[in-house]
């Protein structure tokens, strides 16, 4: 009997990443968001660190539904702050609640975070970071 044993490599998890997500575009605004908080997360930190613990922040951000997230009270703040499976920040956590909050502000406007984003596209990189502070 021949067991064969995956190990997860940086280099597996960059690939894994870049042949199934990177560069594809994204339609779904629970998709969307996802990728928005991992990049807040990534600040500061590598990528590969926020790569190998996408799943835990999936698990732990409800699957990224916008809705619930938005919801978010003090009990979840503690609950994120103290799961070892992300990053435990308490800036990167707040930031990811109240972004919720703001896009269920901006679906009302545009129809989705989809469409709030299309309807700035395309923006140089220092546009896109004006836009996204002010909202």
């Amino acid at each position: 009997m021949i067991i064969a044993i995956l190990i997860l490599t940086e280099d597996t998890h960059n690939r894994v990443y870049h042949d199934t997500k990177y560069g594809f575009p994204l339609k779904d605004d629970h998709l969307l968001f996802e990728r928005f908080v991992l990049e807040i997360n990534r600040a500061g930190l590598s990528w590969i660190r926020i790569l190998k613990k996408a799943g835990n922040f999936r698990s732990a951000y409800d699957y990224f539904v916008i809705d619930k997230v938005a919801s978010y009270g003090e009990a979840d703040r503690v609950r994120l702050l103290s799961d070892p499976g992300i990053i435990q920040n308490r800036l990167k956590v707040n930031a990811a609640i109240e972004n919720a909050r703001r896009i269920q502000s901006l679906r009302t406007e545009h129809g989705s975070f989809k469409g709030w984003l299309d309807s700035h596209h395309p923006q140089t990189l220092e546009n896109w970071t004006a836009l996204f502070k002010r909202n």
